[in-house]
This record gives structure tokens, sequence and C-alpha cells, in this order.
């Protein structure tokens, strides 16, 4: 049965709960992004060079405490290199910001076990959001170990901050985490009283746009962890050349590292693949507008247009001021609601021939199950 204000929001009976968990664990992840993009800008991330997930939890609250962590910290080559000389209050200011990142990402992880729990034993999830959830648990696992690896490189000799793939790949997994929950989330919306049947290439095009945001989200972690953002800040060219000299591009051996190594191309990647995720964005927002006039398909293509739109502006505008910290850290942030639109829209599109909402199971994934009981 239906409960009051379910019909009216369109989500499918029994599971609206679940919905605004999802959404208010993606909201964190944003939130966490954030976070972690003005840590790393801010060159906080190397301040606690242990990874303690339990006892890390506390902070240094003596005199005696500040002084075990700063003593940690000004043996780590990022001090003796780049900070010597930084007093204890100045410290605290970086510790303060690496502590945030790593306290909001426990707090993520409980927010989503313990609700997951709580649904699982009333059994409120259908086997197929399960089986997702518990794949995003693995993955946020993931996400902590690749965090700390992350932080691990930055503390070898000779570095004063993470290595850019890793950083990369820290970034990719949040947004991944982040599609993840939005992707399930939007999936318990039930289809419209006429069920809009989309052509399949728009379906397609919508998944292709969310992939390519990904991709886009990949290659700007290489751009701010390697800090390829300084090397032209120039815009439409680079430095005169709308793409610098090969033998510039592909100047360090073997060849395939300057994918990731060489920041003229590390920059050039990530610029033409903004170029590349725009045009499709535009064509998809054209074509839908043109298939399907009026629909909900057409508007969110327009949404998300103007959303790439909005954030190629504000990559060109970062890139012309020299990266300063509020256009470095808000283009961040913007690519996660990029990612979120795109995800909704390739999640709607892919259930738009679908003929009914798949509701909950007969049997439900829970611990009623074992009890035999129903909900």
């Amino acid at each position: 049965m239906v409960r009051a204000g379910e019909q009216a929001t369109g989500v499918i009976p029994g599971l609206r709960g679940v919905r605004i968990w999802l959404y208010v664990l993606a909201a964190l992840v944003v939130g966490m992004v954030a976070v972690g993009g003005a840590t790393r800008l801010t060159g906080s991330g190397l301040s606690i060079t242990e990874w303690r997930p339990v006892t890390g939890a506390i902070p240094p609250v003596s005199a005696e405490a500040w002084a075990a962590e700063f003593d940690k910290y000004r043996d780590t080559p990022q001090y003796r290199i780049l900070n010597q000389g930084m007093g204890l209050s100045d410290f605290k200011v970086l510790y303060a910001w690496e502590w945030g990142h790593r306290l909001l990402g426990r707090i993520v992880g409980l927010v989503f076990f313990l609700p997951l729990l709580w649904f699982w034993w009333r059994g409120a999830l259908t086997r197929r959001l399960g089986l997702g959830l518990l794949g995003l648990g693995l993955l946020g696992g993931l996400q902590g170990a690749i965090g700390w690896i992350m932080v691990a490189s930055g503390l070898q000799p000779g570095m004063t901050a993470v290595a850019p793939l890793k950083l990369a790949l820290h970034l990719t997994t949040a947004s991944l985490i982040l599609a993840g929950l939005v992707w399930l989330a939007a999936g318990l919306r039930a289809p419209d009283a006429a069920v809009e049947v989309d052509p399949p290439r728009l379906r397609r095009t919508a998944l292709a746009i969310m992939t390519l945001v990904v991709v886009q989200i990949f290659l700007g972690g290489l751009v701010a962890g390697s800090k390829a953002g300084l090397l032209y800040n120039t815009w439409p060219t680079m430095d005169g050349h709308l793409i610098p000299p090969v033998a510039e591009l592909f100047a360090g051996t073997p060849w395939i590292e300057n994918f990731v190594d060489n920041l003229a191309l590390v920059q050039l990647n990530h610029r033409l693949t903004a170029y590349l995720l725009l045009a499709v964005a535009l064509v998809h927002a054209f074509d839908a507008r043109r298939a399907r006039p009026g629909s909900g398909m057409g508007r969110r293509a327009t949404g998300i247009a103007a959303l790439v739109l909005t954030q190629a502006v504000l990559g060109i505008t970062t890139l012309l001021l020299a990266v300063p910290l509020w256009a470095a850290l808000a283009h961040q942030v913007f690519a996660m609601a990029v990612l979120t639109m795109a995800t909704v829209h390739a999640r709607r599109a892919a259930r738009s021939h679908v003929p009914a909402p798949l509701g909950r199971p007969s049997t439900p994934f829970g611990y009623e199950t074992l009890t035999g009981r129903t909900a």
C-alpha cells in the first residue's frame, strides 16, 4: 500500500526513507570532496603521518600531545624542504584540515553502515539494492585504504606532496561512490504514470556523458596532483600553441609515463576531454529536445549542457587566474554537481523503457527473511 506522500513524490512505496538516506550520504560525500580539496590546496594532507582509523578520531588535546605530533611532522620531507621553521600554531592549522577530512570520512562510514543495518533488519531493501549497497560499502573501505596509500606516497624521501596518480585515484573513487549513491537513489523513483520511451541513442549518450564526467574528474585529479594548472595559464592557446609540440608532450621515457608525469600533456588531456564533454552534452541536449520535446529527457539534457558549460567557464577562469584557492575549490566541488546531475539523467534514461517499478521484493532482503516475518 502506498503511504501518504509517496505517490506525490514518485518514490517507490516503502523506500522513501532509503532514498532520503542515500541522498544525505551523497551530500556528505560532496562535503568530503570539498574538505579534501581544501586540505590539498592548503598543503595540509601530510600533517598527520600515521593511519589510526579508531584512535585517530581524537585530536591532540595537551601540549605534550601537540608537541609529539609536531615532532612527527618535522621529520617529513615536506617540512624539511618547504616548511622549515614553521611554528606550532601554523602546524595546528594544517593539522585541523587533515583531521577534519579524516573525521568526515569516519562520519560518512557511520552514516552509511548504521542505517544500512537498520534497513536490512527491517527488510526494507530489495535484493538488487542490498547488493548494490554492499558493493558501495566495499568501495568505501577501499577508498580509505587508497587515501592512506596516497598520504604515504607523500612521506617518501624527497617528496613534498602526494603522488599525482594516487591523488587522482582517490578523487575518482570518491566520485564513483557518489555516482553509485545517486544511481541507487534515482532508481528508487517510480516511473511516471505515462511511461516515457526514449530512443536508445539518447539512453546510450546519457550513459556516455556520465562516463566522460568521471574520466574528466580523473584527469582533473592528475592536473591538481601535479600542479599542471600552473604551467600554461593562457586560453584558448597554450602559450601560443593550440597543441604544444609533440616533442614537448612526449619528452619523457618511457612514453606512457608522460600521461601522468608530463605536465604539458596532463593539462592538454584535461582540456581536450573538457571540449569533448561539452560538445557531446550540447549535441545531446539538441537531440533530446528535438526527439522528445517537452519531456523529462529534454529538460535534463538541457540542464546538463548548462552545467557542463558553467564548469568549463569556471575551469578557464581558474586557469587564467593561476589557480587561486577559491576558484580551484569551486571547480572541484562543481564537478560533483555535474556528476550528480549526469548520473540522475543516465539512471532515469536507463529506466525510461521499464514498464513498471521493481518495487519491494515479495521476500525481503533482510533479517525478516531469516525469521519468516514480512514487513
